[in-house]
């Protein structure tokens, strides 16, 4: 008799980092380092007590100060340790951060324009394209899948990451990702079954 195929289940919980400081709100941030508004702050306590009872093997973080704030909020529950990966960092605006959209507008209308226009095929200014973050964030989630077969982890991320993340699984183009919603503090989840992705929640609120 043969004996069946063992199945390889993984289970990555995506989340999106809680509402940014003030400082941040109506401005262009990517790589601009602010921390967590007092809302961010409760947002993410919601999302930690959700999540209390799943068995989390690993919490990954980026390194910034909003994802590491709420890392650090949802490992209260949790044994393991918040581990960083410089590949789910949110994408470099370059000379876009911290300026409000108006600025930008003003200084760089064309660069602007087609930002609004096909966001997805824009060099962002001394900063970074859409096709270099995309690869950066695949190759950074399938080492987290692989490092973690048969466990269940959680990313503690930024809306762009989260986005490349479920597009991929759902293959859908780049061009249109943001057809997919992302709330702050949004909580998401892929289910791999070896390789084959299978997506449970999106844009989940706690």
């Amino acid at each position: 008799m043969t004996t069946p195929p063992t199945i390889i289940e993984t289970n990555i919980w995506i989340i999106r980092h809680g509402e940014p400081e003030v400082a941040a709100q109506g401005r262009c941030y990517g790589r601009l380092d602010v921390g967590l508004s007092p809302e961010g702050r409760s947002q993410l306590e919601r999302v930690a007590n959700q999540l209390r009872r799943e068995p989390l093997a690993a919490i990954y973080a980026s390194p910034l100060k909003r994802t590491m704030e709420s890392a650090t909020i949802l490992g209260r529950h949790h044994s393991c340790e918040i581990e960083i990966l410089e590949g789910m960092r949110e994408i470099n605006f370059g000379d876009f951060e911290g300026l409000s959209y108006d600025e930008i507008a003003q200084t760089y209308p064309e660069i602007y324009r087609n930002w609004m226009e096909r966001p997805t095929e824009t060099q962002f200014p001394n900063g970074e394209s859409f096709a270099h973050m995309r690869t950066r964030v695949i190759e950074t989630a399938e080492f987290v899948r692989s490092r973690h077969a048969n466990q269940s982890v959680a990313l503690i991320t930024h809306g762009g990451v989260v986005r490349i993340m479920l597009a991929e699984a759902l293959e859908i183009s780049g061009t249109n990702i943001f057809r997919i919603a992302q709330r702050y503090a949004a909580v998401n989840r892929i289910r791999y079954l070896d390789a084959y992705p299978s997506v449970e929640l999106v844009n989940g609120a706690a």
